[in-house]
């Protein structure tokens, strides 16, 4: 029988996951579970703090991690590096990092824009650069970002989220396209609705759970677990030929 973990040659890899909850949270776990070596960077620092206590507790792995803020080239720079410091090097780059605000786009002014798109957008733009600059010249690597079905659908009360989203795809292209003689590649995984520690909150209040539910031709909502797997998956030796692609994980709801 063939070691699944073996199979996606993850054992040993040097990770570096931006965002320590929800999606981001999952997917460092499923690296370390894995035999990844993992380092996570949230604005958070007790989120940060408390997700290394117990990745540590339970993987024999190299964790560390620290609070920087991302939307910030410079902070994105400090987390690579510390990165490549703690893990001796860095093979995987994982930005999962995101806001939304539910409103229409009549509502917002021009501070919920621009907060959205820096963190949404920015961190990756500056977080992706890092990383490459990083990756590119050592001959390999991948680097992967969390976007979104709103990035592809028209939902309402989701305009600067999808509009940021519709960017990171695009900008996974052009890096992918950059990148990929010196063997990097650059992928995205799009999750549909998905129940996390930091969705569930609103899909518990006015219906919203049943709503979204009924979209989705599967009948029901995503795992964060649903969501790692494909994440692995792309990081992983299998995926040695696939760049600049744009992974929807929706149970169906780009189909409809």
């Amino acid at each position: 029988m063939v070691d699944s973990v073996d199979q996606l040659g993850l054992r040993g890899r040097r990770v570096l996951v931006a965002g320590a909850g929800g999606l981001g949270g999952a997917c460092a776990s499923a690296f370390a579970a894995a035999g990844a070596h993992v380092f996570v960077v949230d604005q958070d620092a007790q989120r940060v703090e408390a997700f290394c206590d117990e990745l540590a507790s339970s993987a024999d792995v190299t964790v560390g991690g620290c609070a920087l803020d991302l939307r910030r080239r410079d902070d994105c720079r400090s987390a690579v590096e510390r990165a490549r410091d703690a893990l001796g090097g860095l093979d995987v780059c994982l930005h999962a990092v995101g806001v939304n605000d539910r409103r229409p786009v009549l509502d917002f002014d021009e501070d919920d824009w621009e907060r959205i798109l820096s963190i949404n957008l920015g961190s990756a733009f500056f977080l992706g650069q890092a990383a490459g600059a990083s990756l590119v010249p050592s001959g390999g690597g991948r680097v992967i970002f969390i976007s979104s079905v709103a990035g592809l659908l028209g939902h309402a009360n989701h305009g600067p989220y999808a509009a940021s989203k519709g960017g990171l795809n695009q900008l996974v292209r052009v890096m992918a396209r950059e990148w990929a003689p010196a063997g990097v590649t650059v992928n995205a995984v799009a999750p549909g609705y998905v129940e996390s520690n930091l969705t569930r909150e609103y899909l518990d209040a006015d219906g919203h759970r049943a709503a979204l539910e009924a979209l989705v031709p599967f009948g029901r909502l995503g795992t964060p677990a649903e969501v790692a797997g494909p994440v692995l998956f792309l990081a992983s030796s299998l995926a040695g030929f696939v760049t600049g692609q744009i992974v929807y994980v929706d149970g169906g709801r780009t189909l409809v």
